[in-house]
């Protein structure tokens, strides 16, 4: 191949390149283009209670809850509320479905690769949904690398997985759902002998059937030698820095209130839950260690 080939190739190359950041670029909304159009849409996971819409359609959780007093502070007219899989949530912000997640989803440095977070809103713990009366008697995730003989059921694009894989339970011992209210019937006819989720999500699922229970005598799974804790925040596709720092600014002075304190424990979060949430900063959790 001629230079001259060599030279038109790599220009066209490198156009294709530049049009490609131009267009992430574009596609991320700012704050005044949301403020112009009149609204923001916000995606949750229908999880209970991190974010949510009820039958009326009204969205509910300590995600939503915040989100819309952080959004009528920056003046923010209308949220467009969009229901999805939580394995949807990275893929529809990167593909512009919506502009933000307020689904709680931890952050995780894994994830901090492809998008951005807000600071922590919320923190909290692990737990396990099991058949009523716990039959297999398991009370930690490790069981299920000490056990092989145990299947353990985790939503599709949770971090749970991540946390199983870190403990050593085989990928054949891991029944995957779509979503959280396909826990209890998997759970209670046992194609899967728990279900591994957050303490809040276990204890909600639990409400909801006789036939299953959490775990009691919970241990926290311990992994490079540190009990797990999650931290969750609001989610934005990268390009979206002016945005997700106006949300940090707002979040930040909500923080300070009490009316923030009860929305988080009115949705079940715990005392050491709500002061937890102020002990990591998004940088030291994106920084941590895979």
């Amino acid at each position: 191949m001629s230079i001259e080939r060599i030279s038109m190739k790599m220009a066209t190359l490198l156009a294709g390149t530049a049009l490609m950041f131009s267009a992430t670029a574009v596609n991320a909304a700012s704050l005044d283009e949301i403020k112009e159009n009149g609204t923001i849409r916000i995606a949750v996971a229908n999880e209970i209670p991190y974010g949510f819409v009820d039958p009326t359609g009204a969205a509910k959780g300590a995600g939503p809850d915040v989100a819309k007093h952080i959004m009528d502070a920056l003046g923010v007219e209308k949220i467009e509320w969009i229901t999805t899989d939580f394995s949807s949530l990275i893929p529809g912000l990167k593909a512009d479905r919506f502009d933000m997640v307020a689904a709680e989803m931890a952050i995780l440095p894994q994830r901090c690769q492809t998008v951005l977070f807000s600071e922590p809103n919320s923190s909290y713990g692990e737990g396990l949904l099991v058949a009523d009366g716990n039959p297999k008697d398991v009370h930690a995730y490790s069981d299920f690398a000490e056990n092989k003989d145990l299947k353990i059921a985790i939503m599709a694009g949770a971090d749970q997985l991540e946390m199983m894989q870190a403990l050593g339970v085989p990928e054949g011992q891991i029944v995957t759902l779509s979503a959280n209210s396909d826990a209890i019937s998997n759970v209670s006819t046992g194609r899967a002998d728990a279900y591994a989720a957050t303490s809040l999500t276990a204890a909600n699922l639990a409400e909801k059937s006789d036939k299953v229970e959490v775990a009691a005598n919970f241990t926290d799974p311990v992994i490079d030698g540190n009990p797990v804790r999650s931290w969750g925040g609001f989610t934005f596709a990268q390009g979206s820095e002016g945005l997700r720092d106006a949300v940090n600014g707002e979040l930040a002075k909500f923080k300070e209130t009490d009316e923030w304190r009860e929305i988080l424990t009115s949705y079940g979060f715990s005392d050491a839950d709500v002061k937890g949430s102020g002990e990591r900063t998004t940088e030291e959790l994106c920084s941590a260690s895979e």
